[in-house]
């Protein structure tokens, strides 16, 4: 199941952010909450394809790497005190600091041409005219598209879809 979870601003495009989701995938797998297959990390959203293990339910797992991203990414704020935090500020009864869309998109990948497609639409997100974060999928340094290309997981957390 691939979800696709939008900043408000363009915060990811700070390294360090990028970090914590990624400590973060590494958690939920090493906790096996979830499979990771795929991702990308792009300037203002992430691509995830993950598979939720039976002992959890999505809304919970996605709330709390939601949750912990953004609890992580307003500390490392703080810490630079630079204002930036600011501009994430809200009015909402339930939080100070607004980082990610309220309704994350998750769809069911129901065959395997289709995980395929989103695994590729993934992939080749950073290429894109409009980005230009790489020439080649397997460049970008925050996507698991040198997992598939190369057989490199640097950051120890992927597997591959075909076991």
């Amino acid at each position: 199941m691939p979800a696709c979870c939008q900043t408000v601003k363009h915060l990811l495009a700070n390294d360090t952010f990028k970090d914590i989701i990624c400590c973060s995938l590494l958690f939920l797998v090493k906790d096996k909450r979830i499979i990771l297959y795929g991702f990308v990390i792009m300037p203002n959203h992430i691509h995830i394809i993950w598979q939720i293990q039976d002992n959890y339910e999505r809304s919970a797992v996605q709330q709390s790497f939601l949750k912990y991203t953004a609890q992580q990414i307003k500390f490392e704020l703080q810490k630079t005190d630079n204002g930036e935090l600011e501009k994430y500020k809200v009015k909402a009864s339930d939080r100070a600091y607004q980082f990610w869309e309220r309704n994350p998109l998750s769809v069911d990948l129901w065959s395997r041409h289709v995980f395929l497609q989103k695994l590729n639409y993934m992939h080749n997100n950073p290429t894109q005219p409009h980005w230009r974060l790489c020439t080649y999928p397997e460049e970008y340094r925050y996507s698991s598209a040198s997992f598939y290309e190369k057989g490199v997981d640097e950051f120890w957390m992927l597997t591959h879809y075909l076991g």
